[in-house]
């Protein structure tokens, strides 16, 4: 017997992003965004309303990086999810975090979280709140690497949002080999 909810935005996993882009005075800002995902090869969808600071220095910068959110950072990641840029200036230092200028893009990478997915701007919709970035380049930092030399998600340790009862879950755990 299957119990029915109606339309609800309910997916999982719901990967946890921070989304992060530079202010007019090169200050870096980061969000919590849990919803989106992968829209082509080469491209990412997030749903971002217009108020959010972040959001307006992407549209000013046509740049922004998405950090995956990991268990060692729950608390500061949640943090830039809970507290607006337009009310704490100092909303990314007061969340622990630091950045490095992408090579990439015009955007920062938090140091603290160790994959990132560098995009240009394509595209913002304020009605649906709809952005599109073209991914330019995806880095790791080595610690989360395997010995084969890619990313190795127990390692990374993501992690994913439950939105049917608003909790951080872990993934990484390997259950079998696809194809």
């Amino acid at each position: 017997m299957r119990k029915n909810f109606g339309a609800k935005p309910w997916c999982y996993p719901q990967p946890v992003f921070i989304v992060a882009a530079y202010d007019d005075n090169g200050t870096p800002n980061a969000m919590n965004a849990a919803w989106g995902g992968i829209h082509y090869d080469d491209r990412i969808a997030l749903c971002l309303s217009a108020e959010h600071k972040t959001v307006a220095n992407i549209l000013a910068t046509h740049a922004f990086t998405v950090s995956m959110a990991d268990t060692a950072h729950i608390a500061a990641c949640d943090y830039v999810g809970i507290v607006s840029g337009n009310k704490e200036p100092e909303k990314f230092a007061k969340a622990g975090f630091h950045s490095t200028r992408s090579e990439f893009v015009n955007a920062p990478l938090i140091d603290e979280l160790p994959m990132a997915i560098e995009c240009e701007l394509i595209s913002y919709d304020s009605e649906s709140c709809h952005m599109v970035g073209r991914i330019i380049n995806v880095s790791a930092d080595e610690r989360i690497l395997g010995a084969n030399g890619k990313i190795d998600p127990a390692k990374l340790r993501p992690i994913t949002f439950d939105p049917v009862n608003n909790d951080y879950l872990v993934i990484g755990e390997k259950v079998g080999k696809a194809f």
